[in-house]
């Protein structure tokens, strides 16, 4: 999971809800509608980030709600779900790894949670880079012994004395 923000915000006495009021906000209770709402916006672009620079690795987001005094519901905290499953080749983990950290790191406050998939993502992208080196490495081991053969085959034939064959008649 990647995205778990959330937001502090004011908290509200239901005592001087404004249905007991005649539905008017006091000035504390509009401050804590103020408040609610900006961090339902902060929330919420926060999750946004994540999802667009994740595309195709996210998966939808969660929020958690709080009623404000106006009785509606504002989004304090939320979350989104990444796939974090290595990719078929090292080629493919290196690219998945580096858009989940990406993703991760997209919104412009990323938590601790977000901090933590983000090193997560690196280390998997630094195994599959050390996978790759090996396998190139084996790759090319495998390759300098056939350049070998093949070049001293080169030579054999190339040093080879000329022999002709005559057929009697």
């Amino acid at each position: 999971m990647i995205g778990a923000v959330a937001s502090s915000s004011a908290s509200y006495s239901n005592a001087t809800a404004p249905a007991a009021r005649g539905g008017e906000l006091s000035p504390e209770q509009q401050r804590q509608v103020e408040a609610l709402a900006r961090a339902d916006r902060e929330v919420r672009a926060h999750e946004q980030a994540h999802m667009s620079a994740g595309a195709g690795l996210v998966r939808g987001s969660s929020y958690s709600y709080q009623s404000g005094p106006d009785n509606r519901r504002y989004a304090v905290a939320g979350e989104v779900s990444i796939d974090t499953s290595p990719g078929r080749t090292p080629e493919e983990t290196i690219a998945k790894a580096r858009q989940i950290r990406a993703a991760a790191m997209a919104p412009a406050d990323p938590s601790t949670a977000d901090r933590q998939v983000a090193a997560a993502a690196s280390q998997m992208e630094m195994q599959a880079q050390q996978e790759l080196a090996k396998s190139r490495q084996a790759q090319a081991s495998s390759g300098q012994g056939n350049a070998a053969i093949a070049a001293y085959r080169q030579v054999a034939v190339n040093d080879a004395p000329d022999i002709s064959f005559a057929a009697a008649a």
